[in-house]
């Protein structure tokens, strides 16, 4: 079941391989992000000394009141992959123009996974494209409909 998406994805990048992974979090972050709380719009994912870190994925406190003092929701945290997936990931990255995103959060049975792509930016003509796609996807479904 899913979780958070980053919906803004698949229309901003050209997706071109998805990869499972972990990610290491406190408990009520666990508990908010299970309430549907967060956001992964903006985040990205970097890799140092072979580890990967999720950058800018926002956690909001599940109770504010009972969170501590210094929590900081936007806090780098570590994704959990093997050493081959984490050096595979850092010789996509290395290529000019490819960056790793995350597209979503969600259940695996008790466990909480996050789903990371390596992806390359899409160009404004490609994004008038896309839109144009899904408006005839939409004529056509619309039509269908009332006939």
């Amino acid at each position: 079941m899913t979780l958070i998406q980053n919906k803004k994805a698949y229309f901003n990048y050209e997706i071109l391989e998805k990869t499972e992974a972990g990610i290491e979090l406190l408990g009520f972050e666990v508990k908010s992000l299970k309430k549907g709380q967060g956001s992964l719009e903006g985040s990205h994912i970097t890799i140092r000394g072979n580890e990967a870190f999720i950058i800018n994925m926002q956690i909001p406190p599940y109770q504010p009141a009972n969170t501590p003092k210094d929590y900081d929701p936007l806090r780098n945290r570590r994704l959990l992959l093997t050493k081959k997936e984490i050096s595979s990931l850092l010789e996509e990255e290395k290529q000019k123009g490819l960056t790793i995103i995350p597209l979503s959060v969600y259940n695996k049975g008790r466990k909480l996974k996050l789903e990371i792509a390596v992806v390359r930016g899409k160009k404004k003509y490609d994004k008038r494209e896309t839109i144009k796609k899904r408006d005839t996807d939409r004529e056509i479904r619309r039509t269908l409909k009332n006939e």
